[in-house]
């Protein structure tokens, strides 16, 4: 009874605790509900940016493989191409390959034929074994893009064959008098090498530092074994201008322009990263090593001991043989006639209105080659750069300049440019030649004072013709300027302000002032205008057609003209000595060949 009185106070104080307290749960039940209510908006929001971020993970991944799959696609695409072209020069160069083989069969036809012609052959022949050189270095490249260079080495003399190789390419360094030293230490060693790809090591370096080095400098070969006589090193050294810091990174890549304008010279851009390709492939190194102002040295190490090497690689069945010329890389030294300094024997053989051309041109093959062809029509004087041709322009009488673009020394545009720019020679037509094809080209060639843009390789009839269509336009000069009498054109010109008709004036008024004296030449005339003979040469050549002594003659034979007019009983030999002619007879020669009319004649005809 007793403990169940106690459990009803219990209840009654719990009940009693629910009711002072019923508000607080309600608080807690109401707090409980938003809770869950927040929880639930939460939970809905996550949600929401999960499903958001998804999206954009989607996204993101969806862009990223786009932009991966197009890159690989481009790459593929590049590849692609670069295989296709890589094939497309192979087969060309192939293709090029056999036909040079027939010519080169054919000139040796030809020279057995025909022995006289020994020297066209000679040029035929290298040029021939250039393209052949330069085909090759293509195959080449285009076989180490595609891995498929390979190694064949033998036994033989090491030192002697880099020796004899090396002095086949002295010519080329003698062109610009450079000197050319080679040191071999030992001066023979037995080795394993591969003599085809050694060859292009050391043509590509030795004709690099020719090429870059100045003329009269200094290049030099030194070749040293190690001490387990197991590699060879070999250093090629030359005096030019250095490389700079900022191009040495680029050194080796294809088709690195390698500064060609700024050494006035021209290259493809292969040698450097084929060389470096051929040591890679024999497991050598090759450094450079350059000062600006001071030179260049290239370093190759090369392994010539047989267990550098694959079997694949050895070939034991030969061995090197020295008698075999390495006729590959031998440069022919053309001989350059000093066909600039006259004789009589050469005056006599050109009449003295014959046009004078002026051939500019760094190759000496094609500067021979256009010489001989031209020389048949007109008097043809040459340089081989643009500082030479300046000289020849202040000493020789000229009517035209045939210019290539690319020389050393000064290039085409700026022999150009100081041609245009000196009011003594600015009217001499000049006409460049160029390998380049780009508009741009032909454009700063016109704006560098051209006359006519010819691009190669050019057909000999299209240089004929721009010179022809030149020269006529003299000639037409020429044929207005001798219709009219000496009076008539000091008429016109005397009030001229003109820097040509003062000149013409000038000339005129010292003719017809000397007219009687048989010894006033061309030099004479040139003395008294305070000039020189080349540049009155050159004035009164553009301003009438005529040259010096012609336009003498002209004066003195329109003189006598005149003097025929006003005075027709003059005996003919009278009137030759007044005019300054010795020989009547020349004089009258002279005078029908100017008027149609021997002078007797044309008084005869006054008479009547």
């Amino acid at each position: 009874m007793r403990e169940f009185t106690i459990i009803l106070h219990k209840i009654t104080d719990f009940k009693h605790f629910l009711t002072l307290n019923s508000k607080f749960f309600a608080n807690i039940m109401h707090f409980l509900k938003k809770k869950h209510y927040f929880c639930r908006e939460l939970t809905t929001i996550m949600f929401m940016a999960a499903r958001i971020l998804l999206v954009f993970a989607i996204l993101a991944i969806v862009i990223v493989f786009s932009f991966v799959g197009r890159n690989l696609y481009l790459r593929s695409q590049r590849l692609r191409r670069r295989l296709q072209m890589s094939a497309i020069y192979t087969n060309i160069t192939h293709e090029l390959l056999t036909p040079l083989t027939v010519i080169s069969a054919s000139v040796d036809k030809l020279r057995d034929e025909e022995p006289k012609f020994a020297h066209d052959y000679d040029l035929m022949q290298l040029n021939i074994q250039r393209m052949v050189r330069l085909l090759q270095q293509i195959l080449e490249t285009n076989k180490s893009e595609a891995g498929e260079l390979k190694l064949l080495v033998a036994q033989g003399d090491v030192m002697k064959y880099i020796h004899e190789t090396a002095e086949c390419l002295e010519p080329l360094l003698a062109k610009k008098r450079q000197k050319f030293t080679i040191a071999c230490q030992p001066s023979s060693m037995m080795g394993w090498i591969d003599t085809d790809k050694l060859d292009k090591i050391i043509y590509n370096l030795l004709s690099n530092a020719a090429k870059y080095s100045n003329e009269d400098g200094e290049v030099s070969l030194m070749v040293q074994t190690n001490k387990t006589y197991d590699h060879i090193r070999i250093e090629v050294s030359d005096t030019g201008d250095g490389i700079p810091p900022e191009q040495m990174k680029h050194l080796f890549q294809r088709f690195h322009d390698g500064e060609y304008r700024r050494h006035k010279t021209v290259g493809t851009g292969l040698g450097l990263a084929l060389t470096r390709d051929l040591v890679y492939l024999h497991g050598g190194t090759i450094q450079c090593q350059s000062e600006v102002g001071k030179g260049t040295t290239f370093i190759v190490s090369l392994p010539i001991n047989k267990e550098s090497f694959h079997p694949e690689q050895i070939d034991e069945k030969h061995k090197i043989d020295m008698s075999i010329p390495q006729n590959a890389i031998v440069d022919f030294q053309a001989l350059v006639p000093d066909v600039n300094n006259e004789d009589e024997a050469d005056q006599e053989q050109y009449d003295e209105d014959v046009y004078r051309l002026l051939i500019v041109e760094d190759n000496v093959e094609l500067l021979m080659l256009m010489r001989q062809l031209l020389r048949t029509t007109y008097r043809v004087f040459i340089a081989k750069n643009g500082l030479e041709a300046i000289d020849i322009i202040r000493q020789k009488d000229l009517d035209l300049i045939i210019s290539d673009v690319m020389m050393p020394e000064m290039d085409g545009y700026e022999l150009t440019s100081a041609v245009k720019g000196d009011p003594n020679y600015n009217h001499l037509p000049i006409i460049l030649l160029t390998a380049k094809t780009q508009e741009e080209d032909e454009e700063e060639a016109l704006l560098a004072g051209a006359d006519e843009f010819l691009t190669k390789p050019f057909r000999l009839s299209d240089l004929k013709l721009r010179i022809d269509n030149i020269i006529e336009n003299r000639k037409r000069i020429k044929s207005e300027y001798s219709q009219k009498s000496a009076a008539e054109t000091l008429e016109k010109v005397a009030d001229s302000k003109t820097p040509d008709d003062r000149f013409l004036n000038q000339a005129l008024e010292l003719v017809i002032a000397h007219l009687g004296d048989e010894e006033y030449d061309r030099e004479s005339l040139a003395s008294d205008m305070g000039a020189s003979s080349s540049t009155v040469y050159n004035k009164l050549r553009s301003i009438t057609g005529l040259s010096v002594s012609s336009f003498i003659r002209d004066t003195r034979l329109k003189e006598a003209r005149r003097m025929a007019e006003e005075d027709p009983r003059l005996r003919v030999s009278d009137l030759a000595y007044k005019v300054g002619f010795r020989d009547p007879r020349y004089f009258s020669t002279c005078f029908k060949k100017q008027f149609g009319v021997l002078p007797k004649d044309f008084m005869e005809s006054r008479t009547q």
